[in-house]
């Protein structure tokens, strides 16, 4: 009986593998073996990377706030402080976004944290 290898399903396999590496350099993107490694690697980087975005945004907003409070007196802690206990229920990107766009209401923003504060 002759030998049956399935070549269709394999070469499908492979081709499927080696579409997901294209854009990698030189063997990485060619050669099976080495794209099979680096995209595995590639979704292992891809899970952790949706992660550490989350972290990264959620600096960059602390640090703009922070720096926007700084001209009225207080700093980033105690300004999330008095909006807390002034209710104020803003998340730190639209505080962030606010402070850019919008000076005026940030400041009427930080009058209301002081105030919650006394």
């Amino acid at each position: 009986m002759p030998r049956s290898t399935n070549t269709p399903a394999s070469r499908k396999r492979r081709n499927n593998r080696l579409k997901q590496a294209r854009g990698f350099r030189g063997g990485r993107s060619k050669l099976f073996r080495t794209a099979t490694e680096a995209v595995d690697r590639a979704d292992c980087m891809t899970y952790a990377h949706r992660r550490t975005r989350k972290r990264d945004f959620r600096r960059l907003w602390i640090s703009r706030i922070s720096a926007a409070v700084k001209p009225f007196g207080l700093n980033y802690s105690t300004f999330m402080n008095g909006a807390r206990k002034s209710g104020i229920d803003l998340n730190r990107k639209m505080l962030s976004e606010i402070a850019i766009h919008d000076p005026d209401g940030f400041e009427a923003i930080v009058d209301q944290a002081k105030a919650g504060l006394d």
